[in-house]
């Protein structure tokens, strides 16, 4: 089921991923490392992951990965800027997909969402990245499996 949301523009550090996106725990350990030390935990800030490519349009070695967590109003990003990078994401209207499988299967979600309910609403894409907001940490799932909201940025058809 899909649910039209408007999110708000959030503050986020992130680490990069350039690789496969089923490699993406490196950047997710660094940023996990990181955010701990700051206090920040999934209790309080959101957890987000950006494919920036499409792995049907580009190369499995070249396709770029962002895992992010939120900061808090006032976090003082000079003091860190050795160790993450920085990047607000566009806030506006999304189409959310609840997704519960395993990692490789996320690919579903965007065929659904893209392949199926897209062309049948009354809404396209907008040009804004989607945000794989991480509900749960796969690796304690007793299935193995990861909790995501994927938000996918739309606009209303002209």
């Amino acid at each position: 089921m899909i649910t039209i949301t408007d999110l708000p523009e959030y503050e986020v550090a992130y680490v990069r991923h350039v690789g496969s996106y089923m490699d993406t725990r490196v950047a997710w350990d660094k940023l996990g490392e990181w955010a701990s030390r700051q206090g920040l935990t999934p209790h309080n800030q959101f957890f987000i992951g950006i494919s920036l490519d499409d792995g049907n349009l580009v190369d499995e070695y070249a396709c770029r990965y962002d895992a992010c967590v939120t900061l808090p109003s006032g976090f003082e990003k000079h003091k860190h800027a050795t160790h993450v990078q920085f990047q607000t994401l566009s806030g506006g209207m999304y189409a959310l997909y609840s997704y519960y499988d395993t990692i490789d299967k996320l690919v579903l979600a965007y065929q659904n969402v893209f392949g199926l309910w897209l062309p049948n609403s009354e809404y396209e894409a907008d040009d804004r990245p989607c945000l794989e907001f991480c509900m749960n940490d796969p690796a304690s799932d007793p299935e193995g499996k990861c909790k995501v909201d994927l938000y996918v940025p739309i606009k209303k058809r002209a």
